[in-house]
């Protein structure tokens, strides 16, 4: 009888709890709220603005949006996610930027806490969710404050705990699990997962280096996108490679500096430097299906016609010439407002003993300046005594076949290695590393007795005050300039050095567009930055030619 009794109220319990739970299911879910423990406010998550447009759907923890999003009130310096200037990047008018993330969340408890089942609820068919965790994944499974630990790894082992924290009993998961958890939900809504892995925190190794997660977060977050086959991010890779090229002091700079031992949270231009990470992982995505959302730049770099740029000739034969070849930042011809320091050099120098002779163009690239013929057209022109000065790089980024890249895009590095590119009309090309074609350049000139002269790009106007621009295209330039027998200007830094001094504001208003091109005061700032970086170079190769 007892063990009757006992079995009807087994069955009697287990009754009410599945009762409860399909009320649960049920039930509309509370609004979704991120509480910043140190002001104990509600902060309201962002629902999609327009339900008719698709939307991106951000999910992660602090690093992707901290506390309310708004800096602490502390304005640029206080602590701040990528998910918040990565709005920027998007035309509001073709999708939503729906950042949900939750500061001092774990791949585990932004599923437990209810977020994820509220955030999916807010998606439809064609939209798109980027995940990043793994901050917050470490340290106890089970513990009266946190419990927030994943399991670590990407396999099917799972732990039964009664929760300290939420007393309720819980089965836990290995990090590679939740992550597929939110895949297989998204895929199930007809939703694009993206797969990030964690940003690095600011710590540096014996070696001088940024300490990456590759045996740990990173690389499992990398394993799961590549068993699902869904787009990967390497965003601990790439930040901890751009914090490297910068240097520490400029890395330093990317974080509070009212809390100097803050080694995970960026101030607002760290935050700003990790979104362009990460759209350029997106952009390197196959088939990425969020590149027709990007806001289209006020400077999107056109390929300027050719046909209707007049040639330049040289003046007077018997002189030497400074030729100069590169792209709009050194040649716009006042178009929108917009000049080139080589349109503002030859001031600089005494015509009466060389000629200059500018033969940028804009939207060229070190690629397409060679395949064009136009590298062909300047060549014929040199003799020996005359002078090169190369600038490339703001068209040679991005992946090559990419169709925004219109063609233009090198490959990376220095050595010989090529790949294949496609065109519109069918026809192939075998394009080269950056390096190739510089290296290039640098031959062709010294074999007719030129003297040539390689720079790095002028910065961005969104780069300058960050630490440095065009790190990897000035190493190229360097090592390509020391293996042929040139010589190297990093006008990146000599330009950046210059507008520090000036200040934000005066700089601001040396440009024509939003990020790229200069006006006619800005390319005679950057004119008389190339002028004194040749009047520095080793020999003084030039000196004889200047304006007393």
């Amino acid at each position: 009888m007892k063990s009757l009794l006992h079995v009807l109220r087994r069955t009697t319990v287990l009754a009410f709890l599945l009762g409860a739970v399909a009320a649960c299911a049920q039930a509309p879910l509370a609004p979704a709220v991120n509480t910043d423990p140190r002001q104990g406010q509600p902060m309201v998550l962002p629902e999609p603005a327009n339900a008719q447009l698709p939307s991106l759907f951000l999910i992660g923890d602090s690093t992707v949006r901290n506390g309310r999003d708004d800096g602490q009130h502390k304005g640029a310096e206080g602590q701040w996610g990528w998910g918040n200037p990565i709005a920027a990047q998007f035309d509001p008018a073709k999708v939503n930027v729906v950042n949900r993330a939750i500061g001092g969340l774990s791949s585990r408890t932004y599923l437990t806490g209810g977020h994820w089942q509220r955030t999916l609820a807010l998606m439809k068919a064609g939209d798109v969710v980027i995940m990043q965790f793994g901050h917050n994944d470490g340290g106890a499974i089970n513990d009266t404050s946190r419990a927030r630990a994943s399991i670590a790894g990407t396999g099917a082992q799972s732990e039964e705990i009664d929760n300290l924290l939420t007393r309720q009993h819980e089965t836990v998961h290995t990090y590679g699990w939740y992550l597929r958890k939110y895949i297989a939900d998204a895929r199930a809504k007809g939703v694009t997962a993206i797969v990030a892995s964690p940003v690095p925190r600011k710590r540096w190794d014996g070696a001088g280096k940024i300490i990456r997660n590759k045996a740990d977060y990173a690389g499992w977050a990398a394993e799961v996108a590549r068993q699902e086959n869904v787009g990967f991010i390497d965003l601990n890779e790439t930040v901890a490679r751009g914090y490297d090229q910068m240097g520490r002091d400029a890395v330093m700079k990317l974080f509070p500096l009212v809390t100097p031992d803050e080694h995970t949270h960026t101030n607002l231009a760290g935050a700003e430097l990790n979104a362009r990470m990460v759209v350029a992982g997106l952009n390197a995505i196959e088939g990425q299906p969020l590149r027709a959302f990007l806001r289209q730049a006020d400077d999107v770099r056109p390929i300027v016609d050719a046909s209707k740029v007049r040639d330049e000739a040289v003046r007077d034969a018997t002189l030497p010439t400074l030729f100069i070849a590169g792209d709009s930042t050194v040649k716009s011809g006042g178009q929108n407002g917009a000049f080139g320091w080589g349109e503002r050099i030859a001031p600089y120098f005494d015509a009466r003993k060389l000629n200059v002779v500018n033969h940028a163009i804009g939207g060229r690239s070190s690629r397409t300046f060679y395949t064009e013929g136009r590298w062909d057209k300047l060549l014929a022109q040199v003799k020996t005594g005359d002078f090169v000065v190369i600038q490339f790089g703001h068209n040679d980024g991005g992946r090559i076949g990419d169709p925004a890249n219109k063609n233009r895009a090198s490959g990376r590095g220095i050595g010989a290695e090529t790949t294949e590119d496609t065109r519109a009309d069918g026809s192939k090309e075998m394009v080269h590393s950056f390096g190739w074609y510089m290296a290039r350049y640098v031959a062709d000139a010294r074999a007719k007795g030129a003297s040539v002269i390689l720079c790095s790009p002028v910065p961005h106007r969104d780069q300058w005050e960050q630490g440095r621009d065009f790190a990897t295209f000035a190493e190229w330039d360097a090592q390509v300039a020391q293996a042929g027998g040139a010589q190297f200007i990093d006008l990146t830094m000599l330009v950046s050095d210059g507008y520090r001094r000036a200040g934000a504001q005066t700089v601001n208003g040396w440009f024509a567009d939003a990020r790229t091109h200069t006006n006619d005061a800005g390319a005679q700032f950057n004119a008389a930055r190339v002028a004194a970086g040749l009047k520095a170079l080793p020999g003084n190769p030039l000196g004889g030619y200047f304006v007393k």
